[in-house]
This record gives structure tokens, C-alpha cells and sequence, in this order.
């Protein structure tokens, strides 16, 4: 049976050494977050997810979700005990506005809590995850009415929340939903319709269940110009805040599906039922890309956590596994074969999950701070560039981390050889979940094209721009430290490759467009190695001061070593691919576009 431990000293060393969390001290609810609440606070979490929710994993995933004849859906069993639990010790709320029921705390330790309750259990994270999405979007778009109504229920977790987009013939074309709204003349709308794909759309986790809504008012115009978004409860809501009459909402299915199979993915059926207007008639996208934003960024952690929990027990197998002898001789003698972590294929796949492991969780959290300051400092300017640097690297976290983190997935469950194919030792079932990541909340494919289409040229390029001259001043400024030339090198040269990826698509997609669609799955994960490798060097430089401190005194010189080889492994063998990728986007799309369809 698998194991997870959370790496809990790891996104220490990030928030304390790396990004130096103190210095966010004058944003709300940073003061409060001392190095020694950090620990605290992360290390309760760990203990819930490792000793909670990670042995229920395998249980969600034999059991699934039931639906019953009158259209209620069963949890696998403990799920309903973790979720209680989970809310009751004030997750959910974690990062929310105290003025609803939260915490304050920053959205950074959400993050993290995030990464470690999915790697434990994804299909078990969704439902909170979910919760914290809509809670996000009522927050910035919702009426005060409405935020006194819900927040508070759903921070404290006793109601959960949902977003419905898909419906069965529109998925990321938004502009094509049929789902219509009929007012009802007492300020509430009459919604009508079918969403398919509706995770955690019905449970018996919670007592309500918020339902966010996309759908199309009566008479509004074609597209996404049309559109607008509701907020439709399953159950309807006293003027007192208890919970009235069902509202005309059910589960008409379950989905079956490859992975998560302990999160209810419902084909949501709306008969009448009563919703109201979140934000403005026909701005509905403007408030659920609040949530969209949020869950991608959710979903990029995903694919980190399926990684992560991955590796960890793939590392205890090829520690344990006797197959072969070195290529240089025993090094276990003693034994009948060595163990297979001697093999260097076996170090090839575990290094480079490592590699990534670690960076990814960098990226995640640097991003995460930016999103902090995005929504909690005072200074327009510092808001503005953290929003730029959000909408920028949105898409490269979620598509670049969870199509590396379903290939970690398989690197990982390689190691175990058969082993790996057989269910109980679990690593299939990372494999499958890991696999929903690359789809959901806009296909990998969709997250490409928004980053060299809309991220890129967005407000005359100052987001990358501003992405360029950061890391282009840390090279300056490193370049001449022998100690830090192995990392800075490496960076220099990739980052050069994307510099001229993102000129020959200023010089070659306006007239062509076809030619950044061609381009634009290797300029993001161009784009992702490159930060990727920003976050090493960083790590690396940090390591190497701490070193020079003196960092044997307390126990630290182990750990740095193994950053600097780790970071020394991505320098050499994964930030090459920089190179390649820049080949191909050169090529351009007539090759790829030239081939008649009957050909195919």
C-alpha cells in the first residue's frame, strides 16, 4: 500500500529561505504567519492529510461515489468523518476573509495545504478545493447580500460549492451554452438546462451544496457575450439562513470515469430551479474566471501532487527491490542482488522527478505569494505587476505541471516494474488520477493557446517583459560568482532560447496565425523550463549561502548538498530541452497544416 509523507521542511525552506515570507509582513495576515506558526500550522496539516485522508485514498478509489434512486449521492465511506474533520479544524477557511468566518491567514498556506491534501487523496481535496473556488468568485462578484448568505456557511464548511460550465455539447467553446434563465419578477431567475462533468455536484458531505451557474438570460446576446452567472443552492435559503424547500436541482448521473473516482462527477440537471444574478447581466465569464483563475491554478498543483506522492513511493521501492548488481560491481555483496537504485536508468527517472518536484513546488508558491499581494497590498503598482505576472504564468503552471506531472506519474509506476501495472501497489491509481489534470479547466492544449494568443501581446507585452528583465537582472547579478556559474549558465542560454521564441512569434504569427497555434504547446513548456529553472538557480544560491553560514552547525549541510546536485541534474540533463523546443516552434505550421483531412 502506498505512503506519503508531506514534505513539510521542504516548503519551509522555500517560504523562509527562498522568498523570505517575512518581507510580505505589511500585507493582512502575513504578520501573523511567524516562521514558528508556519511550522505549526503546516504541521497539523501534514499530520490530517497523511493520517486522515491518505489512507482513505485507496478506499475512494475501490468504492467511488453511489447514486441512489432518488437521486442522492453517497461518499465512499470516511469520507464524510475526513470532511468533518478537515472543516472543523478550519482548512477550508484558512485564507478566507475574517469578516465571513476565515482565518486571514495568506492564500500562500492554502496553497501549500492544497499540495499536501491532494497528494494524500485528490479525489477527497476536490471538495474543499471546489468550496474555496466559489467562495473566491462570491467574494469579488456577489452581492453583500449574497456574501452574508453563503461565506460564512461555506467557510465554515457545513455547505460546499461547485462551478457548472460543461454541458454536453459545449466545453471550452463557452459561447455555445444553451442553459437559460427566464426571470422569475422577484429578483431571482428560473434556470433551465443540462452541465455535464459537475465535480462534487452531489454528496452527503455537507448540508447544502452552492451551485455556481453559467447560463444564457432570455433575449441576451449570442456568445460569450451573453452570458451570465447565478448562484443556485440545492437548497433554498431562509431569510433567517435556514435551509428551506429543495430547489429544482438534481444528479441525474454519475460519471464513470478513469481516475478520481472518489469525487462524484455529476451530469447536473436544472428543472426551474431558483438562482440569482451573480455581478452583472451578461458578465458572467468576468466573475467565473475568479473562480476558473483559482481552480487552475488548484489543478497546476494537482499535477504536482500526483508527482510528488508518486515519487516518494517509487524512492522507497528502488531502495528496497533487489534486482541486478551495479554496473560496477556489488554494492551490496552480502545480498543476492543489489538494490535497484543502483541503476542508472532507475537514478535517470527519479532525479528528474525530483528535479521537478521541487522546482514546480517554487513556482507554485512564488506565484501563490504574487497572488497575496495581487489581492491584499495597498500599492497599485505592486498589485498591478503581480496580477501580470499571475495572468502570465496561470497557463504555464496548470498546463505545463500537470502534463510533467502525469509523465512523472508514469516514470514513477516504471520503477516498480509489473509491480507498477498491479493495483495494490497503487501506483496505477496515480497514473489514472494524475491524468484528469491535463483536461479539465481548460485542456492543456486551450492553456497554450491562451498563453501565446492572449498572455503574451496583453498590454503591449508587459508581462513578459516584466518576466524577461527579472530573471535577466539574477543573471547579471550571479554571472560573476564562480559557485553559482553551473546554474546561471544554463539559465542564461535557455532563456535566450525563449527570448527568441517570443520574437520569431511576433515576427511570424500575425500574418499566420496558424503558425502560433503550431508553435504554442512548445513555447509553454519552453516558457515552464525556463521558470522551472529560475526557481533552481534560486534554490541554489540560497543553498550554497547556507552552506557557506556554516550550515553544518545545524543539521543542513545533507539537505543543501542534495539541492545543489538536484539542481545541478536539471541544469545539465532537463533545461537542454530549451533547444529543441525552440527548433520546432521555428519550423512553423506548414507541415503540420499541410495535409489534406482524407489523408489523415
Amino acid at each position: 500500500m502506498p505512503t506519503y509523507k508531506a514534505p513539510v521542511e521542504d516548503v519551509l525552506f522555500l517560504l523562509n529561505d527562498v522568498f523570505n515570507i517575512e518581507r510580505y509582513n505589511n500585507l493582512p495576515g502575513f504578520a501573523d504567519a511567524t516562521p514558528d506558526t508556519l511550522a505549526a500550522i503546516l504541521g497539523e496539516g501534514a499530520k490530517l492529510c497523511e493520517e486522515v485522508l491518505q489512507p482513505l485514498n485507496r478506499v475512494g478509489d475501490l468504492e467511488g461515489c453511489r447514486r441512489h434512486d432518488d437521486g442522492r449521492v453517497t461518499t465512499p465511506k470516511g469520507f464524510k468523518a475526513a470532511y468533518d474533520a478537515f472543516a472543523q479544524g478550519g482548512w477550508i477557511g484558512l485564507s478566507a476573509d475574517p469578516e465571513y468566518g476565515g482565518q486571514g491567514l495568506p492564500y500562500t498556506l492554502g496553497a501549500v495545504m492544497n499540495e499536501f491534501a491532494s497528494s494524500a487523496n485528490m479525489a477527497f481535496s476536490m471538495y474543499p478545493g471546489l468550496t474555496m473556488g466559489a467562495i473566491a468568485a462570491l467574494l469579488v462578484h456577489g452581492s453583500e447580500e449574497q456574501k452574508k448568505t453563503y461565506l460564512p456557511k461555506m467557510i465554515e464548511g457545513s455547505w460546499s460549492g461547485t462551478m457548472n460550465l460543461t454541458e454536453p455539447h459545449c466545453g471550452t467553446d463557452l459561447g455555445l451554452i444553451k442553459t437559460k434563465a427566464v426571470p422569475n419578477g422577484d429578483g431571482s431567475y428560473a434556470i433551465s438546462g443540462t452541465k455535464i462533468f459537475i465535480s462534487a455536484g452531489e454528496h452527503d458531505l455537507t448540508e447544502n451544496i452552492v451551485h455556481l451557474v453559467l447560463a444564457r438570460i432570455e433575449g441576451a446576446p449570442e456568445g460569450v457575450k451573453g452570458i451570465s452567472l447565478f448562484v443556485v443552492p440545492k437548497f433554498l435559503v431562509n431569510p433567517d439562513g435556514s435551509l428551506g424547500a429543495r430547489n429544482g436541482v438534481a444528479c441525474g448521473s454519475i460519471e464513470h470515469k478513469m481516475g478520481i473516482h472518489g469525487n462524484a462527477t455529476c451530469v447536473m440537471n436544472y428543472d426551474g430551479a431558483r438562482g440569482w444574478l451573480v455581478g452583472a447581466e451578461n458578465k458572467g465569464l468576468n466573475a467565473m474566471f475568479v473562480m476558473m483563475n483559482e481552480a487552475r491554478l488548484g489543478v497546476a498543483i494537482q499535477g504536482l501532487s500526483q508527482s510528488e506522492v508518486a515519487y516518494q513511493n517509487a524512492v522507497a521501492y528502488a531502495k528496497e527491490r533487489l534486482q541486478g548488481r551495479s554496473l560496477t560491481g556489488p554494492k551490496s555483496p552480502e545480498k543476492p542482488a543489489d538494490p535497484i537504485l543502483v541503476h542508472p536508468d532507475v537514478r535517470r527517472n527519479l532525479m528528474a522527478i525530483k528535479a521537478f518536484n521541487e522546482a514546480a513546488r517554487a513556482l507554485v508558491l512564488w506565484t501563490a505569494l504574487k497572488a497575496d499581494v495581487a489581492h491584499r497590498s495597498d500599492n497599485q503598482g505592486d498589485r498591478q505587476a503581480a496580477d501580470d505576472h499571475m495572468g502570465l504564468l496561470t497557463p504555464v503552471l496548470k498546463g505545463v505541471l500537470t502534463d510533467v506531472g502525469f509523465d512523472n506519474a508514469v516514470k514513477a509506476q516504471q520503477i516498480y516494474g509489473g509491480h507498477g501495472y498491479i493495483a495494490e501497489w497503487g501506483m496505477e491509481q496515480f497514473v489514472r488520477d494524475a491524468r484528469i489534470a491535463m483536461i479539465y479547466e481548460g485542456a492543456n492544449g486551450i492553456q497554450a493557446l491562451d498563453l501565446v494568443g492572449r498572455k503574451l501581446p496583453r498590454d503591449g507585452g508587459r508581462a513578459v517583459m516584466a518576466f524577461f528583465n527579472e530573471l535577466g537582472t539574477f543573471v547579471a547579478e550571479n554571472a560573476g560568482d564562480d559557485a553559482m556559474k553551473p546554474f546561471v549558465r544554463p539559465l542564461e542560454v535557455a532563456l535566450g532560447h525563449l527570448q527568441q521564441a517570443t520574437m520569431w512569434f511576433m515576427q511570424n504569427a500575425m500574418a499566420k496565425p496558424d503558425n502560433a497555434g503550431a508553435g504554442s504547446h512548445d513555447y509553454m513548456h519552453l516558457f515552464g523550463l525556463v521558470a522551472l529553472g529560475y526557481m533552481w538557480a534560486r534554490m541554489a544560491k540560497v543553498a550554497l549561502a547556507k552552506k557557506a553560514d556554516g550550515a553544518h552547525m545545524n543539521g543542513e549541510a545533507a539537505r543543501m548538498d542534495a539541492k545543489l546536485l538536484t539542481a545541478r541534474f536539471f541544469m545539465e540533463r532537463m533545461l537542454p530541452e530549451t533547444g529543441a523546443h525552440l527548433a520546432r516552434i521555428s519550423t512553423g505550421a506548414d507541415t503540420m497544416m499541410a495535409m489534406p483531412a482524407e489523408m489523415f
